[in-house]
């Protein structure tokens, strides 16, 4: 074989190896698929979105939305009535045994509590009624919504020739606390007023608990 035709032989297996060489770069350039693409950054995270925080469940947000054992929150914002948030009036129940009954009606805004017996004098007379029946606590007494009323029964007597009767009576609301209240006054006609034949039953919600404690 001459020295020319062996040169071209080594040439042409040279060409053959570069061109190889060169497929995959080649393809490549033409969009081919001979190299996997880089993942991109978002794909390339194992961790999956975080998910948004539960809302916080912290104590104060406890606390505006309910209350203790004993209520709702409101509940320990209702104060005492006095005689500046209700009306009051004495009528008559039974004139035997000079009996009235005695309402008063919450003619303020908000909610109050008729808390204990009413505090009733007779005019000039000395002392209070006596009280009649067990009270409940504050924390159980009687709420007072607006326009709402609470009754009381108050007891006089036949006339025993130690007392007389009273042409009115004035009441202040309890408020277990030293707040000065301006008294109330009722008409009522014929109540005799005994030392010994005098008595008030504590505040409740309907009119036959009042005249029957």
């Amino acid at each position: 074989m001459s020295t020319v035709r062996r040169t071209a032989l080594v040439l042409t297996a040279l060409s053959a190896l570069a061109l190889t060489a060169c497929g995959p770069a080649e393809d490549d350039a033409a969009g081919g698929t001979g190299t996997t693409p880089a993942a991109s950054p978002s794909a390339a995270s194992s961790e999956p979105p975080s998910k948004p925080s539960a809302p916080s469940t912290s104590s104060a947000g406890t606390s505006s939305a309910g209350g203790s054992s004993g209520g709702s929150p409101a509940d320990h914002d209702v104060f005492p009535c006095s005689t500046f948030d209700v009306t009051f009036t004495a009528s008559l129940a039974e004139p035997t045994t000079s009996s009235y009954l005695l309402k008063v009606t919450n003619k303020s805004t908000k909610a109050c509590r008729a808390l204990g017996h009413p505090v009733v004098t007779f005019g000039d007379l000395d002392g209070a009624a006596t009280e009649r029946g067990t009270a409940p606590g504050i924390e159980d007494a009687l709420r007072l919504e607006p326009g709402e009323s609470a009754y009381a029964g108050l007891m006089g007597g036949a006339d025993d020739g130690k007392g007389r009767t009273v042409g009115s009576i004035a009441m202040t609301m309890n408020t277990e606390s030293d707040l000065e209240q301006t008294p109330l006054s009722a008409s009522t006609p014929d109540l005799y007023v005994s030392p010994d034949i005098n008595s008030v039953t504590p505040w409740v919600n309907n009119v036959e608990d009042a005249l029957s404690l």
